[in-house]
Protein backbone atom coordinates (compact mmCIF):
# COMPACT_ATOMS: atom_id res chain seq x y z
CA UNK A 1 0.00 0.00 0.00
CA UNK A 2 1.45 3.35 -1.08
CA UNK A 3 1.14 6.54 0.66
CA UNK A 4 1.96 9.85 -0.64
CA UNK A 5 2.68 12.85 0.59
CA UNK A 6 3.03 16.73 -0.40
CA UNK A 7 2.96 20.35 1.03
CA UNK A 8 3.76 23.90 -0.43
CA UNK A 9 6.07 24.67 2.37
CA UNK A 10 9.04 22.60 -0.14
CA UNK A 11 10.67 19.33 -0.25
CA UNK A 12 12.96 20.59 2.75
CA UNK A 13 9.90 21.59 4.93
CA UNK A 14 10.91 19.47 8.57
CA UNK A 15 6.62 19.37 8.77
CA UNK A 16 7.39 16.92 5.52
CA UNK A 17 9.96 14.88 6.99
CA UNK A 18 7.85 14.94 10.06
CA UNK A 19 4.87 13.72 8.52
CA UNK A 20 7.10 10.93 6.97
CA UNK A 21 7.99 9.23 10.23
CA UNK A 22 5.06 9.40 11.65
CA UNK A 23 3.48 7.38 8.74
CA UNK A 24 6.04 4.91 7.44
CA UNK A 25 4.26 2.42 10.06
CA UNK A 26 1.07 2.58 7.41
CA UNK A 27 2.41 1.41 4.72
CA UNK A 28 5.05 3.18 1.60
CA UNK A 29 5.55 6.38 2.27
CA UNK A 30 6.34 7.85 -1.26
CA UNK A 31 7.20 11.83 -1.42
CA UNK A 32 6.58 14.09 -4.14
CA UNK A 33 6.52 17.85 -3.26
CA UNK A 34 7.60 20.88 -4.45
CA UNK A 35 11.45 22.37 -5.02
CA UNK A 36 10.69 25.56 -3.24
CA UNK A 37 7.79 27.36 -1.54
CA UNK A 38 4.80 27.31 -2.88
CA UNK A 39 2.21 29.08 -0.34
CA UNK A 40 -0.67 30.44 -1.55
CA UNK A 41 -1.06 29.37 -4.68
CA UNK A 42 -4.49 27.89 -4.12
CA UNK A 43 -5.31 24.67 -6.89
CA UNK A 44 -2.61 26.84 -9.73
CA UNK A 45 -1.46 23.83 -12.33
CA UNK A 46 1.58 24.90 -14.71
CA UNK A 47 0.40 24.62 -18.30
CA UNK A 48 2.91 27.15 -19.94
CA UNK A 49 6.13 24.96 -19.33
CA UNK A 50 7.49 21.76 -19.37
CA UNK A 51 8.02 20.50 -15.14
CA UNK A 52 11.07 18.92 -14.16
CA UNK A 53 10.85 15.96 -11.62
CA UNK A 54 13.98 15.17 -9.63
CA UNK A 55 14.70 11.97 -7.78
CA UNK A 56 16.31 12.50 -4.53
CA UNK A 57 16.11 8.54 -3.82
CA UNK A 58 14.02 5.40 -3.91
CA UNK A 59 10.75 7.40 -3.25
CA UNK A 60 11.72 10.87 -2.69
CA UNK A 61 10.95 13.15 -5.81
CA UNK A 62 11.10 16.87 -5.97
CA UNK A 63 9.15 18.71 -8.45
CA UNK A 64 9.28 22.51 -10.10
CA UNK A 65 5.80 23.20 -9.57
CA UNK A 66 2.97 23.89 -7.54
CA UNK A 67 1.91 21.64 -5.23
CA UNK A 68 -1.36 20.79 -7.71
CA UNK A 69 1.37 19.75 -10.25
CA UNK A 70 3.22 17.34 -7.91
CA UNK A 71 -0.20 14.91 -6.93
CA UNK A 72 -1.03 15.14 -10.47
CA UNK A 73 2.37 13.87 -11.79
CA UNK A 74 2.54 11.52 -8.93
CA UNK A 75 -0.77 9.75 -9.58
CA UNK A 76 -0.36 9.67 -13.38
CA UNK A 77 2.98 9.28 -13.68
CA UNK A 78 5.58 8.94 -10.93
CA UNK A 79 4.06 6.04 -8.66
CA UNK A 80 3.96 2.49 -9.56
CA UNK A 81 0.58 2.27 -8.70
CA UNK A 82 -2.48 4.68 -7.04
CA UNK A 83 -1.92 5.48 -3.78
CA UNK A 84 -4.35 4.74 -0.92
CA UNK A 85 -4.06 7.96 0.42
CA UNK A 86 -2.89 10.90 -0.41
CA UNK A 87 -1.38 13.71 3.19
CA UNK A 88 -0.31 17.06 3.05
CA UNK A 89 1.32 19.06 5.54
CA UNK A 90 2.13 19.97 8.00
CA UNK A 91 1.96 23.10 6.77
CA UNK A 92 3.94 26.33 8.30
CA UNK A 93 0.77 27.88 9.63
CA UNK A 94 -2.89 27.35 9.61
CA UNK A 95 -5.72 26.81 6.84
CA UNK A 96 -8.68 28.28 8.25
CA UNK A 97 -11.77 29.87 7.37
CA UNK A 98 -11.08 31.70 4.06
CA UNK A 99 -7.52 30.76 3.55
CA UNK A 100 -8.38 27.49 2.39
CA UNK A 101 -9.59 29.17 -1.50
CA UNK A 102 -5.57 30.10 -0.89
CA UNK A 103 -3.79 27.10 0.15
CA UNK A 104 -1.34 25.17 -1.45
CA UNK A 105 -1.28 22.59 1.34
CA UNK A 106 -4.94 22.62 1.17
CA UNK A 107 -5.45 22.44 -2.96
CA UNK A 108 -3.09 18.99 -2.95
CA UNK A 109 -5.88 16.98 -1.00
CA UNK A 110 -7.87 18.17 -3.57
CA UNK A 111 -6.45 17.57 -6.28
CA UNK A 112 -6.12 14.26 -5.24
CA UNK A 113 -9.41 14.10 -4.17
CA UNK A 114 -10.64 15.21 -7.78
CA UNK A 115 -8.70 11.65 -8.55
CA UNK A 116 -10.38 10.02 -6.58
CA UNK A 117 -7.75 9.23 -3.73
CA UNK A 118 -8.65 10.49 0.00
CA UNK A 119 -6.60 12.93 1.44
CA UNK A 120 -5.92 14.71 3.87
CA UNK A 121 -4.68 18.55 4.73
CA UNK A 122 -2.32 19.35 7.73
CA UNK A 123 -1.73 22.72 9.43
CA UNK A 124 -0.03 23.56 12.26
CA UNK A 125 -0.18 27.66 14.15
CA UNK A 126 3.16 29.62 14.68
CA UNK A 127 5.67 32.26 12.81
CA UNK A 128 8.77 29.92 14.22
CA UNK A 129 9.94 27.37 16.52
CA UNK A 130 7.39 25.02 15.46
CA UNK A 131 6.66 21.77 17.27
CA UNK A 132 5.40 19.01 14.72
CA UNK A 133 5.99 16.02 16.83
CA UNK A 134 1.85 16.29 18.05
CA UNK A 135 0.52 17.15 14.57
CA UNK A 136 1.98 14.21 12.90
CA UNK A 137 1.38 11.89 15.93
CA UNK A 138 -2.23 13.11 15.34
CA UNK A 139 -2.50 13.19 11.67
CA UNK A 140 -1.22 9.23 12.10
CA UNK A 141 -4.10 7.50 13.79
CA UNK A 142 -6.21 10.03 11.60
CA UNK A 143 -4.86 8.75 8.34
CA UNK A 144 -5.18 5.31 10.05
CA UNK A 145 -8.96 5.94 10.42
CA UNK A 146 -9.42 7.49 7.09
CA UNK A 147 -7.95 3.88 5.57
CA UNK A 148 -10.00 1.80 7.43
CA UNK A 149 -13.13 3.63 7.00
CA UNK A 150 -12.49 5.69 3.77
CA UNK A 151 -14.10 9.23 3.02
CA UNK A 152 -17.36 10.24 1.65
CA UNK A 153 -17.29 10.78 -1.94
CA UNK A 154 -15.76 14.48 -3.59
CA UNK A 155 -14.53 15.05 0.25
CA UNK A 156 -11.43 15.46 2.18
CA UNK A 157 -10.54 16.71 5.51
CA UNK A 158 -8.50 19.98 6.20
CA UNK A 159 -7.04 19.09 9.98
CA UNK A 160 -5.76 22.26 11.89
CA UNK A 161 -3.80 20.91 14.83
CA UNK A 162 -3.17 23.97 17.90
CA UNK A 163 0.18 25.10 19.35
CA UNK A 164 0.31 22.27 22.34
CA UNK A 165 3.82 23.68 23.44
CA UNK A 166 4.39 19.93 22.76
CA UNK A 167 1.76 18.20 24.49
CA UNK A 168 -0.19 15.44 23.31
CA UNK A 169 -3.31 16.25 21.53
CA UNK A 170 -6.12 16.92 24.04
CA UNK A 171 -9.74 16.36 21.68
CA UNK A 172 -10.52 17.14 18.12
CA UNK A 173 -14.12 18.65 17.36
CA UNK A 174 -15.30 18.00 13.91
CA UNK A 175 -16.07 21.83 12.45
CA UNK A 176 -17.34 23.95 9.29
CA UNK A 177 -14.93 26.47 7.73
CA UNK A 178 -15.36 29.47 9.50
CA UNK A 179 -14.88 33.20 8.20
CA UNK A 180 -11.57 35.45 7.74
CA UNK A 181 -11.70 39.30 8.49
CA UNK A 182 -8.77 40.69 6.10
CA UNK A 183 -7.89 44.07 7.12
CA UNK A 184 -4.44 46.58 5.64
CA UNK A 185 -4.36 43.70 3.74
CA UNK A 186 -1.92 45.86 0.69
CA UNK A 187 1.32 47.49 1.78
CA UNK A 188 2.53 50.61 -0.75
CA UNK A 189 6.09 51.39 -1.20
CA UNK A 190 8.75 52.66 -3.75
CA UNK A 191 12.27 50.51 -4.63
CA UNK A 192 15.72 52.10 -4.46
CA UNK A 193 14.97 53.34 -7.84
CA UNK A 194 11.96 55.14 -7.32
CA UNK A 195 8.95 52.58 -8.66
CA UNK A 196 6.13 51.83 -6.65
CA UNK A 197 5.15 48.59 -5.21
CA UNK A 198 2.40 46.89 -3.83
CA UNK A 199 3.04 43.75 -1.65
CA UNK A 200 -0.34 42.09 -0.76
CA UNK A 201 -0.34 40.36 3.23
CA UNK A 202 -0.51 43.20 5.43
CA UNK A 203 -1.31 42.94 9.04
CA UNK A 204 -2.43 39.44 8.64
CA UNK A 205 -6.06 37.94 9.16
CA UNK A 206 -8.42 37.13 12.12
CA UNK A 207 -11.06 35.14 12.46
CA UNK A 208 -14.87 36.04 13.25
CA UNK A 209 -16.24 34.29 16.23
CA UNK A 210 -18.37 31.61 15.25
CA UNK A 211 -18.98 28.67 17.36
CA UNK A 212 -18.52 25.11 15.72
CA UNK A 213 -16.16 26.89 13.11
CA UNK A 214 -12.73 25.73 12.54
CA UNK A 215 -11.02 28.87 13.88
CA UNK A 216 -13.41 28.63 17.08
CA UNK A 217 -12.01 25.09 17.61
CA UNK A 218 -8.21 25.65 17.54
CA UNK A 219 -8.57 28.69 19.59
CA UNK A 220 -9.81 26.72 22.07
CA UNK A 221 -6.84 24.05 22.16
CA UNK A 222 -9.11 21.31 19.88
CA UNK A 223 -7.95 19.72 16.43
CA UNK A 224 -10.05 21.02 13.78
CA UNK A 225 -11.45 18.34 11.71
CA UNK A 226 -13.33 20.12 8.47
CA UNK A 227 -14.89 17.62 5.98
CA UNK A 228 -14.09 19.69 2.72
CA UNK A 229 -16.40 19.13 -0.70
CA UNK A 230 -14.44 19.42 -4.21
CA UNK A 231 -17.88 20.38 -5.46
CA UNK A 232 -18.34 24.06 -5.29
CA UNK A 233 -21.83 24.32 -5.95
CA UNK A 234 -23.96 26.65 -3.86
CA UNK A 235 -26.97 24.79 -4.41
CA UNK A 236 -29.40 26.95 -2.04
CA UNK A 237 -28.79 29.45 -4.06
CA UNK A 238 -30.01 27.66 -7.10
CA UNK A 239 -34.08 28.28 -6.48
CA UNK A 240 -32.90 31.97 -6.40
CA UNK A 241 -31.53 32.23 -9.60
CA UNK A 242 -34.06 30.02 -11.09
CA UNK A 243 -36.75 32.88 -9.40
CA UNK A 244 -34.66 35.62 -12.11
CA UNK A 245 -36.48 33.98 -15.11
CA UNK A 246 -33.79 33.86 -17.40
Amino acid sequence: MIILISNDDGIASEGLLSLKDSLQHLGEVWTVAPEKTQNAVGRALTLHRPLRVTALSDRKFMVNGTPSDCINLAINGILPEKPSLVVSGINKGTNLCDDISYSGTVAAAFEATILKIPAIAVSIPGNNGFIFGPAADFTAKLAETVLQNGLPSATFLNVNVPDTSGEKIRSCKITHQGKSIYSNTITKGVDPRGGKYYWIGGDGTSHMDIPGSDSDAVSRKYVSITPVSTDLTNYSAMNFLKNWGL
